[in-house]
């Protein structure tokens, strides 16, 4: 059986609900991020980036990072509609899941809702979440335009809808517009039993 470290609300929501879309047998070992567990010497001894989301393996390996954890599931795991067998499907696949890790969470939710470890003076602190809602809302826009009319952004619920998903939770939490397109999917995913399971245990 795997072990998912997961932190509620933070980005491993999304592995969180690829788990129970797969049908995944795992078992949670939750990891308060706020309170700095992950830098606890039992957690970095499993896994020495103290992060999450992570998955401990049966075989003892630990897998880390959004993209690699999420890729090796849908093929480990699940069907086409999870990990498409079209190359040109794969790359668009690849290029939605990346942009939404390294922009829209890293280049702008990062700046939102971790400022302050940039340690800068209360000016300073203040501008830069003002930088990061810009960039959320640019960012989100470009994925509006990428999902367009389709359901999912792959046409069937995948690996990248369920990055998109724990990054528009975010801008809701935070008052950050998005297009209607992106409402509707955000209303489409909290009809997901696996989103109502992630949700249930923020409370």
């Amino acid at each position: 059986m795997l072990t998912f470290f997961h932190s509620p609300g933070s980005c491993s929501n999304g592995i969180f609900m690829l788990l129970e879309e797969l049908g995944v047998p795992y078992q949670i070992e939750l990891i308060d991020v706020k309170a700095g567990q992950q830098f606890d010497p039992a957690f970095l001894a499993k896994n020495p980036k103290g992060k999450v989301p992570a998955v401990l393996r049966e075989d003892g390996q630990v897998m880390t990072e959004f993209p690699a954890i999420a890729f090796w599931l849908a093929c480990q795991y699940g069907g086409p509609e999870f990990w498409p067998s079209d190359l040109d499907q794969q790359r668009r696949t690849l290029e939605a899941l990346d942009y939404i890790v390294a922009s829209i969470h890293m280049r702008a939710f990062t700046l939102i809702k971790a400022t302050k470890k940039f340690q800068l003076n209360e000016q300073g602190t203040l501008d830069l979440r003002a930088y990061g809602r810009a960039e959320a809302e640019k960012t989100l826009a470009t994925m509006a335009e990428r999902l367009g009319d389709s359901p999912y952004l792959a046409g069937d619920f995948g690996i990248a809808d369920a990055a998109l998903f724990y990054v528009l939770r975010w801008a809701e939490q935070e008052d950050i517009p998005i297009a209607e397109n992106l409402k509707d999917f955000l209303a489409r995913m909290y009809q997901r039993e696996s989103v109502q399971k992630v949700i249930g245990l923020e409370a």
